[in-house]
């Protein structure tokens, strides 16, 4: 029995009952998704640039899949919103993975490196940080009361661990 994607359907994913990765069918969805801002106790400051991680958790009861990069936007005072440019990639502390798929059991998190600089070139005066995991319009917003440069953002594709370099 095969779905019209060609995977197989549940009576092949019975088989692997003991494995997340075998049952991970379904793209993960905004309404279980839940994004924060997360140093996971790492330091990330140097040379006028400055960063933090994304960490998105399935909040959900199924295992799903979740790949690509997360939509931003940025926002002032009284959240307005803020011109934001996202660049995807590698960043000033990071290496890009890659769009790839992540398996998400439940209670489990994807990261993202997020970077800006803050060399005073035309400084946006963040206040609030909406993330779209997903990229689609299901967003959390979380506290960012952060200066950076021309509004501009760089961050690096989902990965199973905060990416670092070695």
């Amino acid at each position: 029995m095969h779905n019209q994607a060609g995977r197989p359907g549940k009576q092949a994913t019975a088989l692997g009952s003991g494995s997340d990765k075998a049952q991970a069918t379904a793209e993960c969805q905004p309404g279980t998704l839940r994004a924060t801002l997360d140093s996971a106790g790492t330091s990330q400051s140097g040379m006028n640039h400055r960063g933090t991680f994304l960490r998105v958790k399935n909040t959900g009861d199924e295992t799903c899949v979740i790949s690509g990069y997360a939509g931003l936007a940025l926002e002032g005072a009284g959240h307005t919103a803020i011109k934001t440019t996202a660049r995807h990639g590698s960043t000033y502390f990071a290496t890009d993975p890659g769009s790839h798929p992540i398996t998400l059991g439940p209670g489990k998190s994807a990261w993202a490196d997020l970077v800006w600089t803050t060399t005073g070139a035309s400084t946006a005066h963040a206040k609030y940080l909406q993330i779209s995991p997903t990229g689609s319009n299901s967003h959390s917003t979380v506290a960012f009361g952060e200066d950076l440069d021309n509004g501009t953002l760089s961050l690096t594709a989902w990965s199973s661990k905060p990416p670092i370099n070695s």
